[in-house]
């Protein structure tokens, strides 16, 4: 009988795992990818595993895949040697990996989905009764709400995700690898899958789940196993799980030091002020000022206002009313080209959308805003371009093989650090950054905080705005919090209004005064 993972702490010594990749070590062209990591999963468990971009999680699950072969270590299913040395032999073993970019084809039906490469027949022909049947079965365990003879290009991602699923779950896999499985869905959709996984679990599959996410870690994961840099560094279980430990084990240091930024009082200059700026709709007028070397947070719930208060400001969107200065000069900003030449930078939310031109060179996106002051007799100076793009992929430790490497093949921590970059080329006075960490790794997140130290301490002007509140806590030296699009508290140390998420949440929920302390 399948042990319940979660109320079974001595699963170790009771139950049989399901997989161990033992001392599993591989290497390309000398460079070592994996040294010696081990993994262990068990029956019924959803198990995370957990490490920045480079860690070697991908070239884990692709060893376990058949993907790739390993060049020293073992693999073993229920205890027995396992010899996978193809996606093929990986399937008969009972393994299925769900990848974040989904393989399905859209122009055929869910069956033919589930059962391509690998259909039943009754003598020479297809036994399409016999196949629907079988679909229709598995559909109707996951809670589907679509029907086998669906063409999957009707389907939502969310759906497309759950025939794949399917289609591990008819292959009899006991073992389910999910990639970023949420990446593309909607918080109704995550929750949708998550209710099947927890479903998946209950009938004793073994899922491991690899996500950025954490808050997605601690609503499903039994367990965690961390990798750096190739190595196999731990794993907790649902008890240990705590923010400190992970980043400890994910990074090499303590929470203490994750935030790069030490909180500053004494700031320079006021250098941006918004006097009663509006849209006329859904900001109220809005005012602050912000210094010279000051990161300002803006925090709020979800719709605030505070994305808007940033495109307002970059000419973005239009404004009805009030007013931009900067550096006691009054600006005129009809567009973003307007802001851009009094000196200030926008990084979006949406940094695909957005951002980047995705199918651009690294070069192309870093060089995009330079183009203009350093063209030569109406000519793109393709040398400057270099020369600004290399230091930047130095100084911000932007990990691509070269500057030709489209924006769409790096990774998450990797496209936001080129968005920056190609702000910080203009050598901005001002910068505004809208949700500055989101979809990157944790490794990454501490670099993009280095940075953002580092500007200030250099005099740059940040308005951040973040949903993370240990990130706005962890960074800013002064909040202002939104709530229905308006301005409505101030928390700063110096004021003995302290920059806490009590305080934040009592302003972003209504309340008018900061609870004493």
């Amino acid at each position: 009988m399948t042990a319940n993972i979660e109320t079974n702490s001595d699963r170790a010594s009771t139950v049989t795992p399901v997989l161990e990749m033992r001392g599993i070590t591989k290497r390309f062209h000398g460079f070592t990818a994996l040294e010696n990591v081990n993994l262990t999963i068990y029956p019924g468990e959803v198990h995370a595993l957990m490490g920045e971009n480079g860690a070697g999680k991908s070239t884990l699950m692709k060893i376990l895949a058949g993907a790739y072969i390993a060049d020293e270590g073992e693999i073993r299913i229920n205890d027995m040697p396992a010899q996978i040395t193809d996606p093929a032999s990986a399937r008969q073993a009972g393994i299925n990996l769900i990848y974040q970019e989904l393989n399905v084809a859209p122009n055929l039906t869910v069956t033919e989905n589930m059962y391509m490469g690998n259909e039943l027949k009754k003598g020479p022909f297809l036994d399409r009764q016999a196949m629907e049947a079988e679909a229709q079965q598995v559909l109707a365990s996951l809670g589907a709400t679509f029907g086998p003879n669906t063409t999957v290009r009707t389907l939502a991602i969310a759906e497309q995700q759950q025939v794949e699923i399917a289609r591990a779950l008819k292959d009899k896999s006991r073992i389910l690898v999910m990639d970023e499985p949420t990446a593309a869905l909607s918080d109704r959709e995550t929750e949708r899958l998550f209710e099947v996984i927890r479903k998946l679990r209950s009938d004793g599959i073994a899922i491991i789940y690899i996500s950025h996410r954490m808050e997605e870690i601690y609503a499903l994961a039994d367990r965690i196993s961390v990798l750096r840099d190739g190595q196999y560094i731990g794993s907790l279980t649902r008890e240990e799980i705590s923010p400190q430990r992970l980043v400890q084990m994910m990074v090499g240091r303590s929470m203490q030091d994750f935030y790069e930024h030490q909180r500053r009082t004494n700031v320079g200059e006021v250098v941006l002020e918004v006097i009663n700026m509006s849209d006329g709709r859904k900001i109220k007028p809005v005012s602050f000022q912000l210094h010279a070397g000051e990161i300002l947070g803006l925090a709020g719930l979800v719709g605030a206002g505070r994305t808007e208060v940033s495109r307002l400001i970059f000419g973005a969107d239009r404004k009805t009313s009030g007013e931009v200065w900067l550096r006691g000069k009054k600006l005129k900003i009809n567009s973003p080209d307007d802001a851009i030449a009094a000196g200030i930078g926008y990084v979006p939310e949406d940094r695909k959308d957005q951002g980047l031109f995705l199918e651009m060179s690294s070069r192309k996106n870093i060089g995009l805003n330079r183009l203009k002051q350093d063209a030569k007799a109406g000519l793109i100076n393709w040398g400057a371009v270099d020369r600004v793009a290399t230091q930047a992929v130095e100084d911000f430790n932007i990990r691509l093989a070269n500057l030709e490497i489209r924006a769409i093949d790096l990774s998450g921590g990797n496209q936001q650090k080129l968005l920056l970059a190609r702000w910080l080329a203009i050598n901005p006075l001002v910068l505004l950054l809208d949700e500055p960490t989101r979809g990157v790794d944790i490794g990454a997140k501490s670099e993009i905080y280095r940075i953002i130290s580092d500007l200030a301490a250099q005099g740059v002007a940040i308005l951040m705005v973040s949903s993370e509140l240990p990130e706005v806590i962890g960074m800013s030296d002064r909040v202002l919090v939104m709530r229905e699009g308006e301005l409505v508290g101030e928390l700063d140390d110096s004021l003995e209004k302290e920059i806490t998420q009590e305080n934040i949440m009592h302003y972003a929920t209504g309340a008018t005064e900061v609870p004493a302390s």
